[in-house]
């Protein structure tokens, strides 16, 4: 006969939820951060989150938090890792799982509320000394947002509907932080099928306008792009 559960026997660690919020500005790879206002590690940077109540799932307990430190809201996050080293945090054993995402910050207002004193954007090759384990978490984030870079379509939600074939290879750039030639970039996105020429053009501009093409529809968001 299989012994009845105890759930005395067994200790209990605390769960929580961290949110990456990355975006694109001034022609850099931003990541969202807040300022904590509690011990430990009160007056430093760190990922917006906080503890996963107990009524609550993951990702709700994730949208709460990000809402509650930022305003945030309204953003599709994507599961990322689940980060457990026992001496992560120095009150108590805690596991946290991590969200993350590429944004079009203009959609946002910050504020900072309950335990954050101030929350702004930070770039990433450029980030202050870092609460917990955070420094590792951004790193392991960042990779893995180039990883998608290179099989889906995730670049274009920080583009408008229409855009130039030159806004798209610069986000690419920002991103994986190198240069990239210009006409294999577009030999490789046209080849893909992946736009959509227009009939339209920039405007407002002093150059000569560039033509404007669109995402194709009908293309899914698994694609190889390099």
């Amino acid at each position: 006969m299989e012994e009845e559960f105890d759930p005395e026997k067994y200790d209990r660690p605390s769960v929580t939820v961290d949110i990456i919020l990355f975006t694109i500005k001034n022609g850099d790879l931003k990541v969202l951060l807040v300022k904590r206002d509690l011990e430990p590690f009160k007056d430093m940077w760190a990922i917006p989150g906080g503890f996963v109540r107990m009524e609550e799932s993951l990702e709700e307990a994730a949208k709460r938090e990000l809402l509650e430190e930022t305003n945030v809201k309204d953003v599709y996050l994507e599961q990322l890792y689940t980060f457990g080293n026992p001496k992560r945090d120095p009150r108590t054993r805690v596991i946290t799982v991590s969200y993350f995402a590429l944004v079009n910050s203009d959609k946002f207002k910050l504020k900072a509320s309950t335990d954050v004193k101030d929350v702004k954007w930070f770039s990433i090759y450029e980030l202050p000394k870092l609460a917990f384990d955070h420094q590792d978490i951004l790193e392991y984030a960042l990779k893995r947002l180039r990883w998608k870079l290179e099989y889906t379509t995730v670049a274009f939600s920080l583009l408008p509907e229409r855009f130039t074939l030159t806004e798209l290879q610069t986000i690419y750039e920002i991103i994986m932080h190198k240069q990239l030639d210009k006409r294999n970039f577009r030999k490789k996105v046209k080849a893909l099928d992946i736009v959509k020429e227009t009939s339209e053009y920039q405007s407002d501009v002093t150059h000569r306008p560039a033509k404007l093409y669109k995402k194709n529809t009908k293309i899914g968001e698994i694609v190889e792009i390099f």
